[in-house]
């Protein structure tokens, strides 16, 4: 076991740089683990642009991640060396009314591991081993890469009850969009249709199995929404969650329907047609990161050959490349981008 390593810090979008740190050890029932792949989120690029409500500068990315189990510390004896794993990341208290019922991703204390503490986009971590999950038999790394961008829209989904027979708009086609809409038809929606500026975006998710593509700035949207849908539609899925995308979502959605929250908000307010919440019975929900059911459902979901991450995972970069990466995470040609660590 070497006495340094590698790991990124993010002090600014073109301040990411390599520093070099003692390698750590397990802890009691922690795992010492060695990076595979990990990916950059929007959440990610968000904060290293300095405009993420919740992560503040410098912070050391990596929390979509996979691994392989290095060591094991007291009372994590279950996981041997060599196991790999990927992370859940919520890091939670436990003991508040949220965590006693269950919905730990909300936790009143909750810190996302490679947010608020030091992450995995190193050569090696620690992590508590309840914060892992096996990897099936036979999934790749690069299929395990996408289990903890995938839970996201499988939480929000699971949000809107049963699907079937249901229309489903999704609102921007980056990654947590594309996402929405494979775990959209995987619950089963009838009808779906994705909006985006970027026709690039648009045509991955027509070949991803959307119904219509629009663009999101099309002046007639709502109505040309509506009419390729044969109506007003149920469930809509806010991927973008700006002030446009609301007021686009409260016109698309049907009385009496649902708007799912998505994607991470701009800080600030954002104006939502009242009168049409109140007069319809609009239903707003947001949705946070996952629970471990959500992280089995991502892993069925892949297994079943339902993602194809050839269409989802668009770039890797090696570790000393970090800031190339992130520099890619801003294309908007780019899906999900992963740096691998050799």
């Amino acid at each position: 076991m070497t006495e340094s390593m590698r790991r990124v810090v993010v002090r600014s979008i073109d301040d990411i740089q390599l520093e070099q740190v003692s390698a750590p050890a397990p802890g009691d029932d922690e795992l010492l683990v060695r990076s595979t792949l990990v990916g950059i989120c929007g959440s990610d690029v968000h904060a290293a642009l300095g405009d993420h409500p919740f992560i503040d500068l410098p912070y050391r990315p990596g929390h979509e991640v996979v691994g392989a189990v290095v060591a094991a510390g007291p009372g994590a004896e279950d996981f041997k060396p060599g196991d790999r794993i990927v992370v859940e990341p919520n890091l939670y208290c436990g003991q508040c009314p949220q965590c006693l019922a269950g919905r730990y991703n909300i936790c009143e204390q909750l810190k996302v591991f490679g947010c608020q503490t030091a992450g995995a986009m190193a050569d090696l971590f620690t992590i508590p081993a309840d914060r892992v999950h096996r990897l099936p038999d036979g999934m790749t790394d690069r299929q395990a890469a996408l289990i903890e961008p995938l839970a996201t829209p499988v939480h929000a989904v699971a949000k809107a009850g049963d699907l079937t027979g249901r229309s489903v708009a999704v609102l921007g086609a980056g990654p947590i969009g594309l996402l929405t809409l494979i775990a959209a038809q995987y619950a089963g929606a009838a009808r779906t249709v994705v909006t985006d500026l970027q026709p690039g975006k648009l045509e991955r998710a027509q070949r991803l199995g959307a119904d219509i593509i629009l663009p999101a700035d099309a002046p007639d949207l709502v109505a040309d929404a509506r009419k390729a849908l044969d109506g007003p539609i149920d469930v809509v899925f806010d991927c973008v969650s700006r002030a446009q995308s609301m007021a686009q979502a409260t016109e698309l959605v049907a009385k009496g329907g649902q708007i799912i929250v998505v994607g991470v908000g701009a800080p600030g307010a954002t104006p939502i047609r009242l009168d049409l919440v109140q007069d319809r019975e609009i239903r707003i929900e947001g949705t946070l990161m996952y629970t471990a059911d959500d992280y089995k459902t991502a892993m069925a979901l892949i297994s079943s050959g339902a993602v194809d991450t050839n269409e989802v995972i668009t770039g890797v970069f090696p570790l000393a490349e970090a800031g190339q990466a992130f520099a890619a995470a801003l294309d908007p040609d780019q899906v999900k981008v992963l740096v691998s660590v050799p």
